[in-house]
């Protein structure tokens, strides 16, 4: 399937690094431990720099590497729905193994670490304060600053400008800003897979001393990323 293997990668690199970043700076005995959330921040913006480099050289030149660039995209006429499944299968599954690469990596800190929610938060978001309607909301507004983010950087005015090479730079550094921005409130999944698959990963797993995997909560990573990726994409449609 055309662009398969790009989103699978693209987004297995993404969560290697993203939630690699978050391990390195919340789990015990890490030469990173405490460095902070504008660590964590830039980990993830260089994270998906990566990324969608990543994707683009192993075969998907869209480089979603997330469900909801891949809805917003097809909503605002710039992405086939024929395409779209195979985007999201790939993401989910590339995100899998993407934690389960960060758990081998850190395999020695996780029975140091005795805060289960620690552990978990390296796989999967959780909110500051637990509001089904705020966080929702946090995780709408957030997915729609990025779709249309991206929208502004491949298609607005400065679109033909951008050398190919610049755009995941540029990209990155939209997810940097979120992240440092708008990330308090949930941890700014602002990407289903990205959230989905690591926590599958962590149900999964024999992850010395977790915890259960939130799935309580779960669904807000979902669906506020979707919403937020189909709101964004008729802003396109309206302004771009």
């Amino acid at each position: 399937m055309e662009g398969f293997v790009g989103e699978l990668f693209g987004t297995m690199m993404l969560i290697i690094l993203g939630d690699g970043v978050v391990a390195n700076v919340l789990l015990n005995k890490s030469k990173g431990q405490n460095s902070g959330w504008i660590v964590i921040a830039t980990g993830w913006g260089l994270a998906v720099m990566v990324g969608v480099f990543t994707a683009q050289s192993f075969g998907s030149l869209p480089a979603h590497i997330n469900p909801a660039v891949t809805v917003g995209l097809a909503v605002a006429g710039y992405f086939d729905w024929a395409n779209a499944p195979g985007y999201i299968v790939a993401q989910i599954l590339g995100a899998f193994i993407g934690g389960v690469i960060v758990w081998l990596h850190y395999l020695p800190h996780w029975a140091e670490t005795s805060d289960t929610g620690l552990k978990l938060a390296v796989f999967s978001t959780g909110p500051a304060i637990r509001n089904t309607t705020t966080n929702l909301i946090s995780e709408i507004i957030g997915t729609i600053i990025l779709v249309v983010g991206v929208g502004a950087i491949f298609l607005g005015a400065y679109a033909d400008n951008i050398a190919p090479a610049l755009g995941p730079f540029l990209v990155g550094a939209l997810v940097w800003g979120i992240g440092l921005s708008l990330g308090g409130p949930t941890g700014y999944a602002i990407n289903p897979a990205r959230d989905l698959g690591p926590r599958i990963a962590h149900f999964l797993l024999p992850i010395a001393g977790k915890g259960d995997s939130d799935w309580g909560y779960s669904w807000i990573p979902v669906v506020g990323p979707i919403i937020g990726g189909i709101i964004g994409g008729i802003i396109i449609i309206i302004f771009i």
